[in-house]
């Protein structure tokens, strides 16, 4: 298993060795310890959610508040989605900025984002089924949203989805601008705080 490190801090990019044979394929879905090593805590993982989705069909962007947000592990089950995590931390180097990595039953990649990062994804394939492994249970007053397709963050569509479907929920959701401005975004000092703690708390080994 490969784990490669974003441009977004604390998220990966994992890839798992696959073996395949005439009776189908092997691979392991997720490590706890080789994430762990690079984390520098183990990652709590207490929830297990599933979405299906259409061609064109867009997730996001999601986020919760810190603390406790929520760490994510994502990877898909069937189909194939371009997947983006989105830095949202107020203070950090990379604010604003996205990252893209495609998910699919070919190479079976998964993504980690960190607590305070924005996810979001596009289906590229009906019946697209990703799975989430989460470090915290749904808490709906908690769970907060950017519009996916806005234009201060630019996430840059697959070709062919030219007009992804939305939620009704996620067509609503505030600008990048209007969430800071609110008040509503996580900040750097508040995810570095929560990281520490996690990392005190649940060490690796």
């Amino acid at each position: 298993m490969k784990i490669r490190p974003l441009a977004i801090s604390g998220a990966f990019e994992i890839t798992p060795r696959v073996f395949p044979d005439d009776r189908g394929l092997f691979y392991e879905e997720f490590r706890g310890d080789l994430l762990a090593a690079e984390l520098g805590h183990r990652p709590d993982l207490i929830q297990a959610n599933v979405s299906v989705s259409a061609r064109g069909v867009m997730r996001g962007i999601h986020y919760a508040d810190v603390p406790p947000s929520q760490a994510k592990y994502i990877t898909a089950l069937s189909g194939a989605l371009l997947d983006y995590v989105v830095d949202l931390r107020v203070g950090s180097e990379t604010f604003g900025r996205w990252e893209s990595v495609l998910l699919d039953t070919v190479d079976r990649r998964a993504v980690y984002l960190p607590e305070g990062v924005g996810h979001a994804f596009v289906a590229l394939a009906d019946d697209t089924t990703a799975m989430y492994l989460v470090t915290a249970t749904f808490n709906p007053g908690r769970e907060r949203g950017i519009h996916p397709l806005d234009p201060d963050i630019g996430l840059r569509l697959p070709e062919g989805v030219d007009a992804p479907s939305l939620s009704a929920k996620d067509e609503k959701a505030p600008s990048l601008a209007q969430a800071l401005a609110a008040g509503e975004l996580p900040t750097w000092e508040a995810c570095d705080r929560w990281s520490r703690h996690v990392r005190a708390t649940r060490p690796p080994a």
